[in-house]
């Protein structure tokens, strides 16, 4: 197996519960900037024997990449608000569970709420 391969899947699995991460920042994080799309062909590929929190990779927007009403878009939104992460419409705040959210933000709050 490649070695930026395995990078990916090093970088999704270092996604905390109650966290998420986009293709794109998996990607990065991989130290693959710009190959998104790369990150969301090789959760595809998973090799066997090989466990990945694979529900916890969303678009750039925080949406579920699946179809909405489908049974992967059902499982991995279940998944998600398991570990309390909010999915609303098929999407996540990443401003508040994203992997790179403000610290200051998560411990404090936002000013003015």
């Amino acid at each position: 197996m490649k070695e930026e391969y395995l990078k990916v899947f090093e970088a999704i699995a270092a996604i905390p519960p109650g966290r998420v991460a986009s293709y794109g920042a998996i990607a990065a994080r991989a130290g693959l900037p710009g190959r998104a799309r790369l990150v969301g062909r090789l959760l595809g590929e998973v090799p066997d024997g090989m466990t990945l929190p694979w529900f916890r990779v969303l678009r750039s927007n925080g949406q579920i990449a699946m179809p909405p009403g489908s049974r992967g878009f059902r499982e991995q939104s279940r998944l998600l608000r398991a570990e309390g992460v909010e999915v609303k419409n098929g999407r996540v705040p990443l401003s508040r569970f994203g992997l790179d959210a403000d610290v200051d933000r998560e411990l404090w709050g936002i000013p003015g709420r």
